[in-house]
Formats: structure tokens, sequence, C-alpha cells
């Protein structure tokens, strides 16, 4: 994973440049987005080790855990990540504040959802 900067300010994506998202329903070490859900928001799972780099990341919060299907969901601070299907090319943030749970994960594992601290 890497880092994007933009209007929203510096968030996460995978190496190709695709925005990642938590969903803020999720509980840490849980996901609930399943079935239709992750038809919408994929997860981003791996097979193999993943790391982190770029402006203010944290290589230490990268963890993952076991979906109900088996597959290894990465997740950074806890959060697991998913992509949205709406962006189609990188750094595209289209699922920026959908239905008010879905936001960008900024380096230090913020929810990015326009709140100042």
């Amino acid at each position: 994973m890497k880092t994007a900067k933009g209007s929203e300010g510096i968030w996460l994506t995978d190496p190709a440049g695709r925005t990642l998202y938590l969903n803020t329903k999720d509980k840490k070490t849980a996901s609930n987005c399943y079935d239709k859900c992750a038809k919408e928001w994929p997860p981003l799972t791996t097979t193999k080790p993943v790391t982190v780099t770029g402006k203010y990341t944290v290589p230490s919060s990268v963890g993952t855990i076991t979906r109900t299907d088996g597959a290894k969901q990465v997740t950074y601070g806890g959060h697991p990540l998913y992509y949205y299907k709406g962006d189609t090319a990188p750094n595209e943030i289209k699922g920026q504040g959908v239905d008010g749970k879905w936001f960008l994960i900024g380096p230090i594992a913020n929810i990015m959802n326009g709140s100042k601290p």
C-alpha cells in the first residue's frame, strides 16, 4: 500500500493507486461487508505479506483478518480495507462519504470523514 494526496488530504491506496476505504460500521478485526455489500465494496484481500509506504504511514499498523469465506482481508490500524466499484481510475475518491459510513483512511489510520480533530 502507499499514499495519495488530493483535495481530501492524504489517504491510502493500493500499489496501483486504487483508493482504499473503511466502513465505520465494521468492528475492529471484523468485517460487516459481505454478499451484496462486498460486490459494491470489494475487500482488499491478500495471500502475501503486505507493506505500506508513504508520508506519515505506520508500517506496524498493517494486518489481516480472516473473512467468513477464509480469505485474508488487509487491515490498517485495525480497520478492514475495501475498494469502491465506482472508482475506475487511480486516486479516484467517488466512494468518499457514501451512505455516511464509507470513508477514506488516512496514513495514521484516521477516518477521513471531514471532521476536524
